[in-house]
């Protein structure tokens, strides 16, 4: 046993993930009032986390979510099985006026002083839909698996989502899996239907199934109802806040082993201090700090737990998954969309704190 986690040599599927596939519209640094033109890019927190792994890592991948027969529908299953990632999918017949639907996304990219703007439309969301009892996880985990993940935004999309997550979770577990959770935590999803208490009583019965909680001290004190320190205290690059709320995070719930969070110091928009931490089976790590020239920020967190979760199911060194998963989340914010364009290669280097030198 590795990091206090029994985490399987081999099986058919390395990580599943179950979450919603949304679609993203990017109009640049133009803010949407004045946009004329967009970018599509497919996402979701859980599906970034198996396309990263599988076109970075090289690792079997796969999808639990909803789809439904539109054109969106297409667009997005064709970005799936481009990222080389096996889909598990609930259909839903479009009716062609009111859905069900596919997420939109709004997000700008800000520059300088001027921040992103992010708002949704996850009216009539398929995703949304989806509870208990809708997927075969005997079959979907039959030639073993080794790591199942799921977050908090697919949590807060409805009252059954939380629910298919255990579910889930209970049978991942049964399977031999190790089990994570990322818990983005979204004031603006959770509002729609009950807020911060609703939130954390759906959030603390899924984290009683986690082996591995990914994480910043707001998401603990919010999601969780962990007690912490007073936002803006400290510098967001000190590690110390995060670390001081392990001892209660495992107090109540003992099955997590590990816990880790990215730590960015924002400048400007384009401009940020990157770093991360993690407590590994009772013992912090952390990365170093760089400056990042930021492209677009959207998936940097995915990005950090992708590289991450990728040194875990590796065997690495545990200073060694937590600088992977802060190399890969810093290449990702260099890059358009929310998936990954790095190579494992490139990863490592930057891990051992290769440059930006022109390659040749």
């Amino acid at each position: 046993m590795q990091y206090g986690l029994d985490i399987r040599p081999d099986g058919k599927l390395d990580f599943v993930a179950l979450g919603a596939l949304v679609h993203r519209l990017d109009p640049g640094i133009v803010p949407f009032r004045k946009a004329s033109q967009c970018q599509i890019h497919v996402s979701g927190g859980e599906f970034n986390c198996a396309a990263n792994l599988s076109d970075c890592f090289r690792m079997n991948t796969a999808i639990v979510s909803a789809m439904v027969d539109y054109p969106i529908g297409e667009l997005v299953a064709e970005r799936v099985r481009a990222m080389g990632v096996h889909p598990f999918y609930k259909q839903f017949k479009h009716n062609g006026v009111t859905g069900p639907n596919l997420a939109t996304v709004y997000s700008d990219r800000g520059q300088g002083v001027r921040a992103p703007v992010v708002f949704y439309n996850r009216a009539n969301e398929a995703a949304a839909m989806l509870k208990p009892g809708d997927f075969d996880w005997p079959d979907i985990f039959r030639g073993g698996v080794r790591w199942f993940h799921s977050g908090g935004i697919f949590a807060a999309i409805s009252e059954t989502t939380g629910e298919l997550i255990i579910e889930a979770m209970q049978a991942a577990r049964a399977a031999g899996a190790v089990v994570s959770f990322d818990l983005n935590y979204r004031p603006k999803l959770w509002n729609i239907w009950g807020g911060g208490e609703r939130a954390r009583a759906v959030l603390r019965r899924i984290a009683e199934n986690v082996d591995v909680l990914v994480g910043n001290e707001e998401d603990l004190q919010l999601g969780l109802g962990i007690p912490g320190p007073q936002a803006g205290t400290r510098s967001k690059l000190d590690p110390a806040a995060f670390l001081g709320m392990i001892a209660n995070v495992v107090a109540e719930f003992p099955r997590i082993k590990v816990v880790a969070t990215t730590l960015r110091e924002v400048h400007s928009t384009n401009r940020h201090s990157w770093g991360a931490v993690a407590w590994i089976d009772g013992k912090p790590y952390s990365s170093p700090t760089c400056e990042l020239d930021i492209y677009d920020r959207v998936g940097g967190g995915d990005g950090f737990a992708s590289g991450f979760f990728y040194g875990l199911l590796a065997g690495e060194a545990p200073q060694e998954c937590v600088k992977l998963g802060w190399a890969h989340g810093a290449l990702l914010t260099t890059f358009p969309g929310d998936t990954t364009m790095a190579s494992v290669e490139q990863v490592r280097a930057f891990a051992r704190g290769g440059s930006a030198r022109i390659q040749r």
